[in-house]
């Protein structure tokens, strides 16, 4: 889920620039934060620096703070995305470790053992869960317990290019798209060695994932991992099926990464993709205004998609967590929250701060967003979520080939995840 997110690995070129020269972004917090044991700690943050666009989420957090409080302070620094979550619970038992550290609400649950609930705090500061985007919220507590507060709250998507659609005599999707309509304009956008879709081997903020919530599934239920219900199944074959009997895409390859498809959608040679809103600024820079947001398509025309985003939290080792709360806590005002969002493009968890996400943006791409939101599920997880989307990268490219079925893959996926 992709900040966007910044949170991806998109640009994997960079990712050791990342790690050799790790930004440290200062700017403090009042006092409070410098108080008590660990008062260096309480004022750094470990997080994902895979790209040139983290760096400039994390420092226009900073930088929004630090205008509304001039004594802020924090610096940051972490490894690539996807290596973040095969190094944060090692990073965060050592003596030196930074308080305060990011989640997706998907991973939430994964990491649960070193976050701090933050219930008292959030009491203590007059914070309400309700102040957040419901959904952000409840992938965020784990067994009752707040571990984070959520910065942003981004619905996947279905990107599409306005002039491929005008191109082929097509009416642009609205906030009501049927699958059936959908993979009609997909055939008719197909061919001259163009696709209708891009499609890439991952899981979610990808047609295989989104499809199979759009039709009705969710990957867990009361901790259990549900991925081989019917309407999960239906919707990943759905997707395998634009592959390899629709041929309104090409087969991803497990190595991929998100790079070819996206970069397919950006030159042109696929007009759609299902991506998260956190690539919006990225696809702007390509198709300026012809650049589309639909809502994902599902059987019905009625809109569902999963809501991701990531948040802050703070460490269990934190020798003085109440000091790193009154760091955290400035991170997500609706202030900051609405700056980050109108510089940056992230969709807020705040609904205050919308209207300056939307800013500048077209009617139709932000109707689709906030249709979204109005109709999302959150992505609540189980701990063995990281292996079942690094399995499910390896075998996905036989599913859209057709040499295995959904049912099959993710019945593996189910049982190795237990």
């Amino acid at each position: 889920m992709r900040p966007h997110t910044p949170r991806s690995a998109r640009a994997a070129a960079l990712a050791a620039v990342a790690l050799l020269a790790p930004l440290a972004i200062t700017a403090c917090s009042s006092g409070t934060a410098q108080s008590g044991s660990g008062g260096a700690q309480t004022t750094q943050m470990y997080t994902w620096v895979s790209t040139e666009n983290d760096r400039a989420q994390w420092q226009a957090f900073v930088d929004a703070a630090k205008e509304k409080d001039p004594n802020f302070t924090l610096t940051f620094d972490g490894p690539s995305f996807n290596d973040y979550w095969t190094k944060v619970k090692t990073r965060m038992v050592a003596s030196d470790a930074p308080c305060i550290l990011t989640t997706q609400a998907a991973r939430a649950q994964e990491i649960s053992g070193i976050l701090e609930p933050l219930d008292e705090y959030m009491k203590e500061a007059g914070i309400q869960a309700s102040d957040y985007n419901a959904a952000m919220m409840q992938g965020m507590t784990v067994d009752g317990h707040v571990l984070a507060l959520p910065y942003d709250a981004e619905p996947d998507v279905l990107f599409y290019n306005k002039a491929s659609f005008k191109a082929a005599g097509l009416e642009e999707p609205t906030t009501a798209y049927t699958t059936e309509q959908f993979v009609k304009d997909a055939k008719a956008l197909t061919g001259d060695g163009k696709y209708g879709l891009a499609v890439k081997a991952s899981l979610m903020a990808n047609a295989a994932g989104d499809f199979a919530i759009a039709f009705g599934g969710d990957v867990s239920r009361d901790g259990k991992v549900t991925i081989t219900e019917q309407k999960f199944v239906d919707g990943m074959q759905f997707a395998f099926d634009l592959v390899a009997k629709e041929g309104v895409a090409a087969a991803p390859n497990a190595a991929d990464a998100d790079g070819p498809s996206q970069g397919a959608f950006q030159n042109g040679t696929a007009a759609m993709i299902v991506d998260g809103p956190w690539m919006y600024g990225t696809f702007e820079k390509s198709l300026g205004e012809d650049l589309g947001v639909a809502v994902l398509p599902t059987p019905t025309g009625q809109p569902r998609a999963v809501i991701q985003g990531s948040g802050f939290g703070i460490s269990k080792s934190c020798p003085d967590k109440k000091a790193a709360f009154n760091v955290l806590k400035q991170l997500v005002t609706p202030e900051v929250i609405g700056s980050v969002a109108e510089k940056q493009g992230t969709v807020p968890s705040i609904e205050s701060a919308i209207d300056k996400w939307a800013a500048n943006k077209p009617e139709g791409n932000v109707a689709a967003v906030k249709a979204l939101l109005e109709n999302g599920t959150p992505l609540v997880t189980t701990n063995t979520w990281n292996q079942i989307n690094t399995s499910f990268e390896q075998y996905s490219p036989e599913g859209y080939r057709g040499t295995r079925t959904a049912a099959d893959i993710l019945g593996d996926l189910a049982k190795t995840a237990g």
